[in-house]
């Protein structure tokens, strides 16, 4: 495993589209038992090399229920993003995440880990990739139905607080989903 993300961190296959550069951000051992599929790493993320170094991941490990200390521990949480790298700023936040990453690096990361019992899938990015056709018209829809994905995948908003009108409309995910994740979390880190 170590070997493999030794390469990717030195990908550059598409730095021409990177305005910052490539900066590949991936975490993982043969152990993880949690992999996290989020979208792409934001500036603060490709500053520091840290995953989830940020406002998103501090609400991420909160709806986890999960430390800072275990979230980073890559024998309990594989983080593999759908773009390892920034991809930039658009109009009305990031760009989304680079389409070469996830066919060039996640089968055989994934195929190095050897006991994941939950994927969580952040966003319509990686729901859509993962889930294909089984994933609802929308991301709203596809988080109501989560228990259907369960219990191989785990699907969930980005935990960015731009999201924070979307919890606050959908107020079922704080009393529903968030509470089965912390359960599902919990059962699979004791």
């Amino acid at each position: 495993m170590q070997e493999l993300l030794s390469e990717i961190k030195k990908c550059t296959v598409c730095s021409a589209k990177l305005a910052l550069g490539p900066r590949p951000i991936v975490s993982a051992s043969a152990k993880s038992k949690i992999v996290i599929v989020g979208q792409a790493p934001g500036s603060i993320v490709h500053n520091t090399g840290i995953p989830w170094n940020d406002k998103s991941g501090e609400n991420l490990r909160n709806w986890m229920g999960i430390s800072t200390e275990d979230f980073y521990n890559t024998d309990k949480v594989a983080i593999i993003p759908m773009g390892f790298c920034y991809p930039g700023k658009g109009k009305s936040g990031d760009l989304p995440p680079t389409k070469e990453c996830a066919p060039l690096w996640h089968k055989q990361i994934l195929n190095g880990i050897k006991n994941v019992r939950l994927t969580l899938l952040i966003g319509a990015y990686a729901q859509s990739y993962y889930l294909g056709n089984k994933a609802e018209k929308t991301l709203t829809q596809t988080v109501k139905n989560y228990h259907t994905y369960l219990p191989n995948y785990m699907v969930l908003p980005h935990p960015s607080p731009r999201n924070n009108i979307w919890q606050a409309k959908n107020k079922w995910f704080v009393t529903d989903v968030l509470p089965e994740l912390k359960i599902q979390v919990k059962e699979i880190l004791k």
